[in-house]
């Protein structure tokens, strides 16, 4: 067992280039029930600085091997008890690295239900077809062969030879190097082919790009396999893998190859043919596809991952009271104005899209709230009537320059609002008007609101409903998780969907917290935490970190510092003379110097710790509970509006990158509809993140199917 884990771990190490002994320390501290965030941060010692990214990875790869040993052990069980287990195929199977790899080796062996092959085996002709298999030169002819085979389920020669066929078809197609040279072959120089299924409905031609669509498989892009892959489930289309003729025929030939000097070397070629078209090629196919479709939604949970982060980093816009609009036509807009803690001022409804006579008023009204609660900033969910609210909003900003707009993304906005969260939050409120609440709260803190929503319903990705959703959940859910112990959570406030993704807590956990919170007040340091039901060592130390109480009884609750290294803390403020709670800014010229005079890993030593915890215990003496979010930049504020009559080619525009996609990323400029920024209008390596304020130049406008092509700016116009 030791030895498995040791190669494990090995195994892992070379995979991501660090050193097994990180490896096996991470793998040590996950076993031990620590999470991910807590092991990045708070035991970069142990792990040789290893990255959250890194641990993950580590820790996906440790789950696959497990289950690849876990089954290993029960296919070497039971081709043991068969009888059948020599220790050449012992070493294969103790060999495998790859779940695919020891499947093709236990093929052979394992029991299937009743097939052709299974049939004529019970009919006595298995040492018939292992003549075939041999090959054997003599004078007799096939039909002699075959006949001390016969019986009443086989009466003729050709039956039994026929029988025999089909027992030889079963073990081509069944033998490991075959399949496996096959589907190594398929997915270098096969084809991806796909048709239009005759009659079928596609009225918005939504799958044009396919009805005669052929590409070699190792030039398939993952939106493209992901869009067949629908079209299929949607009846439109039907694909296929095509490997050329000579490829399959090598593939078995290297491991069967008939004898032109024996009597049964056309059965054999009969059996290839036969094992090609019934068995191998449809596995194979099947096989190339599940490894596409895999990969390709791989792909696509990594690019909602990464715009779900982009999303939930986004720089809070704090110190606002903001007027959040969740717009409608025909039932109106709903407003709700909030403080900049979240608050709920007022709330309204208004009806400009209705009548003349309504948008005079609705104008009113808003100007009405502005004044009375000192709004200054608005924000205007993204849905439905977006841009015409715009167009009434944007009439107030013109003239006041103190007052400014946000589209934000309403994704998600609705299943908040109908949540039993959101009825907690706000029991007074309606349904519809909790929407406008959380626009408006997204606008001032986007990671304390979008955490009360499934990520999965934030709709920042491609094909999000055609991936595994059990994986796309478990990977947004880690993004969130990340995101939050980075940016760290104020406990006294906090939500319990906030509290809930810290290290070690969870939502029941969170639950706890903030009912001990409303029955005892708030917490007035970290360890009166310890007091919360459930809430055990193990919880604290996970969790302890991540949680900030500021203005309490101890400064350094108020930062990123673990209680575990207050004594660390504490003995570098005596060693500068300092005392405890000296404010940050009288601290930094201090650390400052400390750290020009003296080397980290002496001061490290001498106080008894690592130099990076040391290096990060600095980092927060100086700038204590500090926001990694404050680095970004911040939305970008509007103060007018405009139409696809407005936009003219070569028009260089700002605009903010609301998804990014495969083939490039959509970025709102004013207009109704997001412009695309193709791929290939970008220059070589640009990389682009949702929320980034870019400048583009209009390449293209088509009013009629309302799309618009942008260009970086000095890029030549579309002809």
């Amino acid at each position: 067992m030791l030895h498995e884990r040791n190669a494990a771990e090995r195994h892992i190490a070379a995979e991501l280039q660090v050193r097994p002994e990180q490896v096996a320390a991470a793998v040590s501290l996950l076993d031990d029930g620590n999470t991910i965030p807590f092991i990045a941060r708070y035991r970069k010692e142990a792990t040789g600085v290893l990255d959250e990214e890194q641990l993950r990875r580590i820790a996906e790869e440790i789950t696959r091997l497990r289950a690849l040993d876990e089954r290993r052990a029960v296919v070497l069980a039971s081709v043991e008890e068969q009888g059948k287990l020599t220790e050449e195929l012992r070493g294969q199977i103790e060999a495998a690295t790859t779940m695919t790899l020891l499947e093709d080796l236990y093929a052979p062996y394992r029991p299937k239900r009743r097939t052709r092959a299974s049939v004529a085996r019970e009919r006595g002709l298995g040492p018939l077809a292992d003549l075939i298999l041999a090959q054997p030169r003599t004078g007799q002819t096939a039909a002699q062969l075959a006949e001390p085979y016969l019986s009443e389920a086989a009466p003729t020669a050709d039956d039994a030879l026929a029988g025999a066929r089909d027992i030889v078809a079963e073990a081509i197609s069944d033998h490991a190097g075959v399949r496996g040279r096959l589907r190594q072959r398929a997915m270098q120089v096969g084809v991806l082919c796909a048709r239009r299924v005759e009659g079928a409905a596609d009225e918005r031609s939504v799958y044009s790009l396919y009805y005669e669509f052929e590409m070699a498989v190792p030039r398939l892009r993952p939106h493209q396999v992901l869009a067949i892959n629908r079209g299929e489930a949607d009846k439109v289309l039907r694909a296929t893998v095509h490997v050329p003729e000579a490829e399959q025929l090598l593939a078995m030939r290297t491991h069967f190859r008939p004898d032109r000097l024996s009597p049964l070397a056309e059965q054999l070629q009969l059996a290839m043919d036969d094992a090609a078209k019934r068995l191998l090629l449809p596995a194979v196919e099947r096989d190339t596809r599940r490894a596409l479709s895999e990969t390709a939604e791989r792909h696509a949970i990594e690019v909602f991952a990464s715009n779900l982060r982009a999303l939930l980093t986004q720089p809070p816009l704090a110190g606002h009271v903001v007027l959040g609009i969740d717009p409608g036509l025909r039932t109106g807009c709903k407003l709700a104005v909030i403080d900049p803690t979240g608050k709920v001022l007022d709330t309204g409804t208004i009806y400009p899209h209705t009548s003349a006579h309504r948008a005079a008023e609705a104008e009113q009204t808003l100007l009405a709230l502005v004044a009375r609660h000192g709004v200054t900033l608005i924000a205007i969910g993204n849905g439905t009537a977006s841009r015409e609210t715009e167009r009434l909003v944007a009439g107030l900003t013109r003239e006041r320059a103190d007052l400014h707009y946000v589209i934000v993304s309403e994704a998600g906005a609705s299943v908040y609002s109908a949540s039993p969260l959101a009825r907690a939050e706000m029991p007074d409120l309606d349904v519809t008007l909790r929407g406008a609440v959380s626009i408006g709260r997204r606008l001032q803190d986007p990671l304390a609101e979008l955490v009360k929503i499934d990520p999965q319903s934030i709709g920042v990705g491609l094909y999000q409903h055609d991936v595994d959703q059990k994986q796309l959940a478990g990977a947004l859910t880690s993004v969130v998780e990340s995101v939050v112990n980075q940016v760290g959570v104020e406990v006294n406030t906090a939500s319990p969907a906030l509290l809930g993704y810290v290290s070690g807590i969870g939502p029941k956990l969170a639950g706890n917290i903030v009912a001990h919170r409303d029955a005892n007040g708030s917490f007035a340091n970290r360890a009166a935490l310890r007091d919360v039901p459930g809430l055990g060592a193990k919880a604290f130390e996970q969790a302890a970190g991540f949680l900030r109480i500021r203005d309490g009884e101890d400064p350094l609750d108020a930062s990123a510092i673990h209680p575990e290294s207050y004594p660390v803390a504490a003995r570098l403020l005596a060693r500068l003379g300092l005392p405890p709670g000296t404010p940050p800014e009288e601290l930094r010229p201090t650390l400052q110097l400390l750290r020009e005079e003296t080397p980290l890993d002496a001061l490290a030593a001498e106080l008894g710790t690592g130099a990076p915890t040391l290096g990060d215990i600095l980092d927060q003496l100086a700038q204590p509970g500090r926001d990694p979010r404050a680095d970004l930049p911040r939305p970008l504020l509007r103060s007018d509006v405009v139409s696809m009559d407005d936009l003219t080619i070569g028009q260089v525009l700002t605009g903010t990158v609301r998804n990014v996609v495969d083939f490039g990323a959509f970025v709102d400029i004013g207009v109704k509809q997001d412009g695309l920024l193709h791929k290939r209008a970008m220059p070589r390596g640009t990389a682009l993140q949702v929320g980034d304020i870019i400048e583009v130049c209009v390449l293209n406008i088509d009013k009629e199917r309302g799309r618009i092509g942008l260009g970086w700016p000095g890029a030549p116009p579309a002809a």
